[in-house]
């Protein structure tokens, strides 16, 4: 009974160490919105709601810049991120398209929820197979754990990532951070940034 009792005490213990572990995960959230003033390296940024919120730069934060391009530059073996909405019937209809650089391949590959819209979902994977339909373009796309297809109307944005430089954040310009670590006091580290160019905003 003892030896049970410690081991029921031992399996206690490691349940509260693991929670204590994951409350002290940072968050992460995805940031959207348009630069409203920087101060230093901390900038803030109107997000879509209206919210101001400040994001503080890593003092080696990279910069990106995002660039439009068309649907008739993604090419099969293409390496891709598609923000998609799951349709009535099953299938995915794409609401943005990320060409990525040939040096990004394979970044954050799979399929996983997104918080574009609700219930929106994201794809990152390589283009097998690009088949003309009634509603735009077919896409199969294969990552190392499944596939998917995703039909891309004719309006939806392309876009690709160029290299840039902090000269480009500045008051209006329009930016996406992915992956910010937010912090107690509620402001967000950003160790990258993707700035639009152009006045554009990036659509992921």
């Amino acid at each position: 009974m003892r030896r049970m009792m410690g081991l029921g005490a031992a399996g206690i213990a490691m349940l509260i160490a693991a929670s204590s572990v994951w409350a002290q995960q940072p968050q992460r959230v995805n940031v959207r919105g348009t630069i409203e003033a920087i101060d230093g390296a901390v900038m803030s940024t109107k997000s879509r709601d209206g919210t101001v919120m400040k994001v503080k730069l890593a003092d080696n934060a990279s910069v990106r810049g995002v660039v439009k391009k068309a649907l008739a530059d993604v090419k099969v073996g293409s390496y891709v991120g598609i923000a998609t909405m799951p349709q009535p019937d099953g299938s995915l209809k794409a609401l943005e398209v990320l060409i990525f650089p040939d040096a990004m391949r394979g970044v954050a590959e799979g399929h996983r929820p997104w918080d574009l819209q609700p219930t929106s979902q994201m794809t990152n994977a390589n283009v097998e197979v690009m088949v003309a339909g009634k509603d735009g373009q077919e896409l199969s796309l294969k990552y190392k754990d499944g596939e998917k297809k995703i039909v891309v109307p004719p309006d939806v944005p392309v876009v690709t990532f160029v290299p840039g430089d902090k000269g480009e954040l500045k008051p209006g310009a329009k930016i996406v951070i992915i992956g910010a670590t937010k912090l107690e006091d509620g402001t967000v580290e950003a160790a990258g940034v993707n700035v639009g160019r152009d006045g554009i905003m990036p659509p992921m």
